[in-house]
């Protein structure tokens, strides 16, 4: 049985805290590979001001050449707002019944959970691994809360469910966001460390964030 996981969200700009997560989700889940997936209009989140593709191009930078990383764009070619559970059907229909498909969210996501469209048919879709903080037991809805409990399993048991898993990845403790690199960049602070390398120069080269600023290196 072959097993592949999904990591989805705007990524505006992609940083190490996605990158390390989407490894981390990679090892403790046994993953033959993870796809990034960028959305293009997010339902529970204003339109992001840089264009999809874009933030998809920076994504292929950030992954290249890191194995079992890559992107995946199908959201970006599909009008409307990117759902979800459209998405994992898809993805349901292409590959083998016995597939192991994993969609990766951040606690924040699980608890706006019930919020999101169709959300019950997620897990008829696919397994869901939750990135954690250790000792973190957030507030969730009730009809999320008893979904959750009834389907949580070990992360090394997620390999050999379809869909239907439920659980959860300890997150790195990394206190970085798109938001606060956005404001970092807008404000020409030196953001070494948190981009790769190639997005930073592709944002550079773009003018993205800040067409004030020449260097996002915070080096002026």
């Amino acid at each position: 049985m072959s097993a592949v996981g999904f990591f989805g969200g705007t990524f505006n700009p992609v940083h190490i805290g996605h990158l390390r997560a989407a490894l981390d989700c990679l090892d403790a889940l046994n993953l033959d590979q993870i796809a990034l997936l960028p959305a293009a209009s997010p339902p529970l989140k204003e339109a992001p001001l840089v264009a999809a593709e874009q933030r998809a191009e920076m994504l292929q930078l950030a992954v290249s050449g890191t194995a079992g990383l890559t992107v995946d764009c199908r959201e970006l070619s599909r009008p409307g707002l990117s759902y979800t559970v459209d998405t994992l059907a898809e993805l349901r229909s292409e590959y083998p019944k016995d597939t192991s498909i994993t969609f990766v969210i951040g606690m924040d996501s699980l608890i706006n959970l019930h919020q999101w469209h169709e959300w019950p048919r997620l897990f008829d879709l696919a397994n869901i691994a939750i990135m954690a903080r250790p000792g973190v037991s957030p507030t969730l809805d009730s009809d999320v809360k008893r979904a959750v409990e009834s389907r949580t399993c070990l992360p090394d048991e997620i390999r050999s469910r379809p869909a239907g898993g439920v659980t959860f990845v300890d997150q790195p403790p990394l206190d970085v966001s798109s938001t606060a690199v956005r404001s970092a960049l807008m404000r020409g602070k030196n953001v070494q460390f948190l981009l790769p390398e190639a997005v930073i120069e592709y944002i550079v080269t773009n003018k993205l964030y800040d067409s004030s600023n020449t260097d996002h290196r915070g080096g002026h």
